[in-house]
């Protein structure tokens, strides 16, 4: 599973551009992590929301495509719950909640380093056997 996720995650650009690194893959479930930037700060000096969500995003679009078939997004959620800080190193995990034939969800929680949640993602994905 992780060599697969592994594979997954080198092949998206936009993520790798950020310094969004693979931690954990296994049935259902993917654990990515990204040291925050000055560059992803917004014009208020905080971490950007943005960023917050690609992070998520590549953990939920990574855990849902690790059965092989093509899952793709058609509905997302965040949910922004504590500021993170430029170093800090946030974790996302993302878990499979459900996984039908042709329709799957994913939760994904991001923690900064201190175990402080800072955002909780949900989303649903499209499954396209056999592509």
């Amino acid at each position: 599973m992780k060599e697969r996720a592994g594979s997954l995650l080198v092949a998206d650009r936009y993520a790798i551009n950020l310094g969004i690194r693979l931690i954990e893959a296994g049935p259902g479930t993917v654990t990515v992590a990204m040291s925050v930037t000055e560059a992803m700060t917004n014009f208020l000096g905080g971490f950007h929301g943005g960023a917050l969500f690609s992070l998520a995003d590549c953990a939920f679009s990574l855990a849902a495509n690790l059965a092989g078939d093509r899952a793709v997004a058609i509905d997302t959620h965040l949910v922004l719950i504590s500021p993170a800080e430029v170093g800090e190193e946030l974790t996302a995990v993302a878990e499979e909640v459900h996984r039908g034939r042709t329709l799957g969800s994913y939760r994904v929680v991001v923690t900064r380093g201190d175990g402080r949640v800072v955002g909780h993602f949900t989303g649903t994905v499209f499954i396209t056997p056999g592509v």
